[in-house]
């Protein structure tokens, strides 16, 4: 007798904070539109940085660490003992919590309850560390603040939100650099086909401001742009780095049956995922893409798909010489010529999100796939010889993806890819 089939999953409910919109509607009509987020960022203009751009997030300010001082979205009201303990990252998170539950049509009992569980990703707040560190060392420690212990480290994500939300399952947090929320969906795919969780959140949330971007500039990897019209720009021939930002995304991963049996609203299905590492050094990709490309064909045989069924490849792509050369050869490693799927970097709308980077792209993938189109890879005028053979997205096209790949990368040499399918039916019987 053959073994049972693995549970399959499924996607059931998104919530962003992003720099292209505040809500799963505005973030779709920014990527069907191709409208990016970069602003010139008056804390850099300010400081006379190095830098000037980011991808800001809108309608939130946190102009010192005392949490009395941030604002936030006008009539929403959040209890004194959850704000205590808050980092920025974990308040954006907290909105697209609510609005990932609100997606999903959960109630109260199916987030609270030992089935339910959830996997956080964020390099922690840097300005609460910074913040707490320095109290301590000039006023001593007497005089640091209570939650100090708890707001200034890479947990203080799932710290803040297992408690906020009430979760009973499983929950973990990720730091991997810039693969850390990819890590977190494979995690939480796991979970669920291992029968451990029925509904596992996944959270992906970074910090935006000085403290979480400007460290990249001192490794010249930030785009020195005053424009926000000409960086990011990933694949072109001029890219010149990256554009930092944050924010949250959360994806609500459920068992299949379970989904079904309650009538959820599916969003897409997760066939597969596969990481792989380098081996090679801290900072820079192996430059022909040896780790990447192991991930990707991992994804492949794990979904069970064959390389040329991959339709949309929405690239980790941060527009670094090094980064975005690494991966278009690993693309064409793994994808046989001509049949290789259409590619995008959606970081040229966005920023790049550091640990936050794989939910929100996996996420960006989902709504690909459910409203049918492709986003561009924006600000494209000079695209690099090097991607002749990778059909780059540099204009929209009257095609519906049925199967997507999303990459990640982070220092280290950590690469996860991740494969999606729009969702089409009922039929639980289809293979995987």
């Amino acid at each position: 007798m053959s073994p049972a089939p693995a549970p399959r999953v499924v996607v059931t409910g998104l919530g962003f904070i992003t720099s292209i919109g505040n809500s799963r509607a505005e973030v779709l009509r920014s990527l069907r539109e191709g409208r990016h987020g970069i602003e010139v960022f008056p804390e850099f203009e300010a400081g006379n940085e190095p830098v000037r751009l980011v991808g800001t997030i809108k309608d939130f300010a946190f102009p010192s660490p005392e949490w009395e001082d941030w604002t936030w979205p006008a009539g929403v009201k959040i209890p004194k003992e959850i704000m205590r303990p808050m980092t920025p990252n974990a308040l954006y998170a907290w909105f697209a919590m609510r609005e990932a539950i609100a997606d999903a049509r959960l109630t109260p009992e199916m987030v609270s309850n030992e089935h339910t569980g959830m996997m956080c990703a964020s390099a922690g707040s840097m300005m609460m560390s910074y913040h707490n560190v320095h109290i301590m060392l000039t006023k001593g420690v007497a005089r640091c603040p209570p939650m100090g212990m708890v707001n200034g480290i890479p947990g203080s994500l799932n710290i803040n939100l297992v408690p906020a939300f009430k979760i009973k399952g499983a929950s973990l947090g990720f730091v991997s650099a810039c693969s850390s929320s990819s890590h977190a969906l494979g995690e939480a795919c796991e979970l669920i086909r291992r029968g451990r969780q029925k509904i596992v959140f996944t959270v992906g949330a970074e910090d935006c401001n000085k403290f979480s971007i400007l460290p990249f500039a001192s490794v010249r990897a930030l785009s020195p742009q005053h424009d926000p019209e000409k960086a990011p720009r990933a694949f072109d021939r001029q890219r010149d780095g990256f554009v930092g930002t944050g924010g949250a995304t959360v994806l609500v991963l459920e068992e299949l049956s379970h989904a079904l049996d309650r009538g959820a609203p599916i969003v897409a299905e997760i066939l597969g995922w596969g990481q792989a590492s380098d081996g090679y050094n801290v900072m820079a990709p192996e430059p022909a893409g040896d780790g990447l490309s192991r991930a990707m064909r991992q994804a492949l045989d794990d979904a069970g798909v064959q390389p040329e069924e991959i339709d949309y490849l929405n690239a980790h792509a941060t527009a670094t010489e090094v980064g975005d050369r690494a991966e278009v050869d690993a693309i064409k490693r793994v994808f046989p010529a001509g049949a290789r799927p259409r590619v995008s970097s959606t970081k040229s709308l966005t920023g790049h999100g550091l640990s936050l980077a794989g939910a929100m792209e996996s996420a960006f993938c989902c709504l690909a796939l459910q409203d049918g189109f492709m986003p561009i890879s924006a600000k494209i005028t000079d695209l690099d010889p090097m991607c002749d053979g990778v059909p780059i997205l540099t204009a929209p096209v009257d095609i519906a993806p049925r199967l997507a790949m999303n990459n990640s990368s982070g220092f280290g040499g950590s690469n996860v890819a991740t494969v999606l399918r729009r969702w089409e039916g009922t039929d639980t019987s289809a293979e995987r």
